[in-house]
């Protein structure tokens, strides 16, 4: 097997008024809708359709139990945006100590890529992570909204981060062990 560096960059807002928003297009096919049960089938889901062509591989080997404790953890939400009833891609926000938020999963099927959903996505996440203890009482306010990309991330990823007013304050080159794109189900992409 070959090895390849990564490189995963940090990036982070401090204030609401850090986000420079994208609004779901008016009447457009995009809705986006919190996955109120928590479903390890539908994180799963989610999490394979989304990025088995860009290497999301940390979660495969997961066990139901490690999916259930991900999704039923206090502060956890999953939003899913919908193309005219069809899963288009999910935002995953962690709550964390010290009223952070973490941007844990963000991105479209690869289907529904290139079609102007990724900036009201991310917009739309960012806004849920600020806004997340509205939704969890006695959870602090959010003080902070962050998250990771990498390398391995799509081409565009970078670039909306940046333009939603994400700010970098970290960077690490890793090498790792080159592994097959999984796709959403094994041989996906073989």
């Amino acid at each position: 097997m070959s090895s390849i560096d990564v490189t995963t960059w940090s990036l982070e807002q401090t204030s609401p008024d850090d986000h420079s928003p994208v609004p779901l297009p008016p009447g457009g096919p995009l809705r986006v809708v919190r996955a109120e049960v928590p479903s390890p089938e539908l994180s799963r889901f989610l999490y394979t359709a989304v990025g088995g062509d860009i290497s999301w591989t940390d979660r495969l080997p997961w066990s139901y139990a490690q999916w259930r404790q991900a999704v039923e953890r206090p502060g956890a939400e999953t939003w899913v945006a919908y193309d005219r009833g069809t899963p288009a891609g999910y935002v995953e926000l962690d709550a964390q100590a010290d009223g952070a938020v973490e941007i844990v999963y963000f991105g479209l099927i690869p289907a529904f890529r290139g079609r102007r959903f990724g900036a009201p996505l991310l917009s739309y996440g960012i806004q849920r992570a600020w806004d997340l203890a509205e939704r969890h009482p006695g959870r602090e306010a959010t003080q902070r909204v962050w998250l990771h990309t990498c390398s391995k991330d799509g081409p565009h990823a970078m670039d909306n981060y940046l333009k939603r007013g994400f700010r970098l304050f970290d960077t690490q080159v890793e090498s790792e062990t080159e592994a097959a794109q999984p796709g959403p189900w094994p041989g996906a992409y073989a």
